[in-house]
């Protein structure tokens, strides 16, 4: 009894194997949504350090330039507790579209910002909002439903507690939505460094952003500049 049932889990995982797809982001087919990224609301985010959050939120909005993506950007109740989108996010996309609901807790039930996502005729989108459980995980359900691609950016959506980001990770995940972070996001839009964007552009992106690849990248090139080694380096490469 039990060589059959490992006979028939292993057949099971060879057929879930088989029909599986990679689907991988495609910079051309691709929009970028910032969502409720609002000062109010970082105050409420719990899951991450203030300047690891900010500094992440930022990550996600320069993505839009980085990648020339076309960006739709929204806020909630902006006049009331939940406050204005920084400032930072909106020069850097200064013709992007910023849809200011009054009401609608989901993005997705706006007429105006539905409108103007399904304008950029882009079928695979990037978000990330706060709190995650309600701002990114309703409209990335939302958009899957209406049959697009839905990466969310884990490291730009934030919420109360890590129990509450697993719950709504896990439900998004269910859902089909693709889980990643800003680097693994940025890796699969380049997908190769002799690309434009590509290195020469990406460096200093990650330089801004993401400090540890930054400090890695900084020592290799001081060490190429500089091309020397200390006694007993050499047999450590």
């Amino acid at each position: 009894m039990k060589a059959h049932r490992l006979i028939l889990s292993a057949c099971i995982a060879a057929v879930v194997a088989k029909a599986y797809t990679f689907e991988r982001l495609d910079k051309n087919n691709s929009v970028l949504l910032v969502v409720d990224h609002q000062i109010g609301l970082a105050q409420l985010v719990r899951d991450f350090t203030p300047t690891e959050f900010w500094n992440n939120v930022l990550a996600h909005a320069a993505l839009g330039n980085l990648f020339n993506l076309p960006t739709v950007m929204t806020t909630s109740a902006e006049t009331g507790p939940n406050g204005y989108l920084p400032r930072e996010i909106i020069e850097m996309h200064p013709n992007a579209p910023l849809i200011r609901r009054n009401g609608e807790v989901n993005a997705w039930d706006n007429p105006e910002f539905r409108a103007a996502v399904e304008a950029t005729g882009k079928r695979q989108v990037i978000l990330a909002g706060i709190v995650t459980e309600v701002c990114t995980a309703f409209l990335a359900l939302s958009l899957r439903e209406a049959g697009y691609s839905v990466w969310a950016n884990t490291d730009a959506s934030g919420t109360f507690t890590p129990r509450l980001a697993d719950e709504a990770n896990r439900r998004m995940e269910q859902a089909g939505v693709h889980l990643m972070g800003t680097f693994a996001i940025v890796g699969d839009l380049m997908r190769d460094w002799r690309n434009t964007p590509g290195a020469a552009e990406v460096f200093p992106y990650l330089d801004t952003y993401l400090t540890a690849f930054s400090i890695t990248a900084r020592a290799h090139g001081g060490a190429v500049e500089n091309g020397t080694i200390v006694p007993g380096q050499a047999g450590l490469i």
